[in-house]
């Protein structure tokens, strides 16, 4: 969940730390700090709040060197105060770390460190590592080895950076299971180590991504990699290509209204090189899918958390539509507790932006032990959900920087519907004319998405009626249901307003108790085969008194006579609707935050990349 930046060459580290977590500051943003190696000794500085109170504190208390570790901190342990900010000093104050992740065997360590005559000067778990590396290095006298035994004392998933003032030449690293990317970047006489990739994409395209068990120590000149246990590793060093303008803000005033603007762009990025236009065909080469294995799925489980997972939603519904094999959504976070039923005629399809979603990744480890074939939807290029997978696909959207996702929910929705096509193919359960006509509808996503983007000023002076409520209620049906839940999530997570989102055909078994005139609704009725199912709701709405609000096709003056305010979105396929349908709600909740004055890219609790459990 957190963001870690490290940096050792000839340069001043402390610019450098401190841009890298600007870039990573939707990682988290209770706390931050860096610490220097400066004439032979560590300095520290670290205060709770946002990346700009620690800048306030550098103006203030300046400090320079070329190695340095820098942290931006979502509360897991401790509270969110300056004690307890990243980085952690020993108690000699020649040791210093920073984390990702959570100790599980806390308690049991920091008693023990107690016993032996240490103290504590937070309330985290992490400091038990730095202590830990103090007390080994106490018998060994060597950083690499102190840092080893330490890494075999923790339980749970971690991503650590350390690094030592008696040893003023290297950085280690490592990364143990899923707690977050380590990404180690490669310069000319200097390098680089992050938790994610924007961080350090303006120094460098050339990086190694830790496995899980594994370690690197890092120096101005070399990079070397091993196992926690010392075997030496030939690191693979892969090339990424996102363009560090891209994670500006440029023109917008947030990073959220500049991704709802890209999807036009992501969405084209996302067809290319992937739909044969003149053959009607879908080629997603990574998956790594003949027919043969096409044919031999008898199940198809989607897991993802949060946004992500009301993606699996639709897409369970396109894989069972298009290509007929049996598809169920298990949320990542409950996956590996139910017990799944899952063997070897099972396909388990993961769909996480970061990759490096714990809950999600657990998911994937579960099903992987019970011998299903792992696929994953990713964002993050060389993530862990991307390299454990036996297949995956990209969304192609380059970097999100907003915790609230809007395009890296809209490209997996494509990637859901080509891949339903390619498995009806591979499997024989489609007729060439009927899967050209469904290749043909894609050809349409990224202009219908533009026009629903140039609506945006009037989908603003919706948001300027709704700005006050306290609740509201989402309905949809059919393949539209998950974009009401999504719609309700995005309102929730920017605007602190009360949401819920039912399937509209159960509003009236309990919810419709809510409706009065201070409980707005929106409703998705466009014209897709649930139409007439959502007149009705929406009918019901208005004789309890209900503000609805719609989202319908354009020009469809029933629904215009029905409610109170319309979100226009064009005539779309209906299985390429949610694509649609969703972006008038991106451009609600954004533009609702924004009139509530709220800080949209860095909602309160949130953190972009959840990399605990």
């Amino acid at each position: 969940m957190c963001g870690i930046v490290g940096y050792i060459g000839e340069k001043n580290a402390t610019p450098i730390i401190l841009n890298g977590l600007k870039k990573l500051e939707y990682r988290g943003y209770d706390s931050a700090g860096l610490a220097v190696l400066t004439n032979g000794h560590i300095e520290v500085r670290r205060d709770a709040g946002k990346l700009k109170n620690l800048e306030q504190l550098i103006m203030e208390m300046p400090v320079s060197g070329k190695m340095g570790i820098g942290h931006t901190r979502w509360a897991t342990h401790g509270e969110p105060t300056a004690r307890n900010a990243h980085p952690h000093l020993s108690s000699s104050g020649e040791v210093v770390v920073v984390h990702n992740g959570i100790v599980e065997n806390f308690i049991e360590l920091k008693e023990e460190l107690l016993a032996d005559g240490l103290k504590f000067q937070s309330d985290t778990d992490t400091e038990t590592i730095v202590l830990l590396v103090e007390k080994y290095l106490k018998g060994v006298n060597d950083l690499e080895t102190a840092v080893r035994k330490t890494l075999e004392r923790l339980k749970g998933a971690h991503g650590i950076v350390v690094f030592s003032a008696k040893e003023p030449d290297k950085i280690i690293a490592a990364r143990i299971g899923n707690a977050g990317g380590v990404v180690i970047g490669l310069g000319e006489g200097e390098n680089y180590i992050a938790s994610d990739i924007p961080a350090i994409l303006e120094h460098t395209r050339k990086l190694i991504f830790l496995e899980s068990r594994q370690m690197a120590i890092v120096t101005k000149e070399k990079i070397e990699v091993s196992t926690i246990e010392g075997k030496p590793l030939a690191p693979q060093i892969s090339s990424v290509a996102w363009d560090p303008i891209s994670a500006e803000k440029g023109e917008y005033r947030h990073f959220m209204q500049k991704e709802i603007h890209e999807q036009v762009r992501s969405l084209t990025d996302t067809l290319a090189g992937r739909v044969d236009f003149e053959e009607g065909r879908i080629r997603l080469p990574q998956l790594n899918l003949t027919a043969e294995q096409a044919n031999d799925i008898q199940k198809i489980i989607l897991t993802a958390c949060g946004t992500a997972s009301y993606a699996g939603m639709v897409g369970r519904i396109l894989i069972e539509r298009i290509a007929r094999i049996p598809a169920m959504l298990e949320i990542a976070s409950e996956f590996r507790y139910s017990d799944p039923i899952v063997d070897e005629k099972t396909t388990v399809l993961a769909i996480s932006q970061s990759g490096e979603t714990a809950d999600t990744l657990a998911a994937m480890e579960e099903a992987r032990k019970k011998g299903a074939k792992l696929w994953s939807i990713v964002n993050a290029i060389g993530s862990q959900a991307m390299r454990i997978a036996d297949g995956y696909i990209s969304m192609q959207t380059g970097p999100e920087i907003g915790v609230a996702s809007t395009k890296a929910f809209t490209a997996p929705l494509v990637d859901l519907y080509m891949l339903a096509i390619l498995l009806a193919d591979l499997r024989g359960t489609i007729t060439p004319e009927y899967r050209k006509q469904l290749v043909d509808d894609l050809r349409l996503v990224p202009e219908l998405a533009g026009r629903c983007l140039d609506r945006e000023s009037e989908v603003e002076e919706t948001a300027r009626l709704l700005k006050d409520t306290r609740d509201m209620l989402f309905l949809g049906r059919g393949i539209n249901m998950p974009i009401a839940f999504e719609g309700a999530l995005k309102l929730k997570e920017i605007s602190y307003i009360h949401a819920e989102a039912y399937a509209a055909g159960e509003m009236k078994h309990g919810p419709i108790a809510l409706i009065d005139k201070d409980m707005p609704v929106l409703a998705i009725a466009i014209k897709d085969p649930w139409y007439e199912k959502m007149i009705s709701q929406i009918e019901q709405a208005k004789a309890r008194g209900g503000i609805v609000v719609a989202v319908a096709t354009e020009g469809d003056e029933r629904v215009a006579s029905l409610v109170d305010r319309v979100l226009w979105v064009p005539e779309v396929p209906w299985m390429l609707s949610p694509v649609i349908t969703v972006i008038p709600l991106q451009i609600l909740a954004y533009h609702i935050a924004s009139l509530r004055g709220l800080d949209i890219d860095q909602p309160r609790n949130l953190a972009k990349s959840v990399t605990v459990e």
